[in-house]
């Protein structure tokens, strides 16, 4: 597990689109844009029904999530982050309020999600390797 560098957990916490990659069943990629959040050290996402994305974290729990940072007026390549990751899927109660709370961040500040209470998934991530462009980066030797 790699611990997520301050510059990340910031960026995470503005609220980018992440986006989801898992292998199908016959071996092709399969790609899906989610939010995210931090639930204390780790990347979640909440999901209230049983996607390709949670059958294929069923079958082979790795995964990319990317996601890009603001971008920079006059910087050629804008900052993104490529979070090499193995995922779990947790049954919770608790998932509208997560995504009761990202939707305070995804939509606006007096949000509510939309869809009824209801249980569903919250999958965490762990986070093996940080690749992309920006300061999360770590130093190359």
């Amino acid at each position: 597990m790699v611990a997520l560098p301050g510059e990340l957990t910031d960026l995470v916490a503005t609220g980018p689109l992440a986006h989801l990659s898992t292998v199908n069943a016959d071996g092709s990629p399969q790609v899906s844009v989610i939010w995210i959040g931090l639930d204390g050290d780790d990347v979640v996402s909440g999901h209230l029904n049983w996607y390709a994305k949670l059958r294929n974290i069923e079958r082979d729990p790795r995964v990319v999530l990317s996601l890009q940072a603001p971008r920079e007026p006059g910087v050629f390549l804008s900052p993104y982050a490529v979070l090499h990751a193995r995922a779990t899927i947790e049954h919770s109660d608790a998932t509208w309020d997560l995504l009761n709370r990202l939707a305070k961040v995804y939509v606006a500040p007096d949000a509510e999600f939309p869809a009824p209470r209801s249980p569903g998934f919250v999958i965490r991530y762990t986070v093996e390797r940080i690749t992309g462009v920006g300061p999360w980066v770590p130093a190359r030797d």
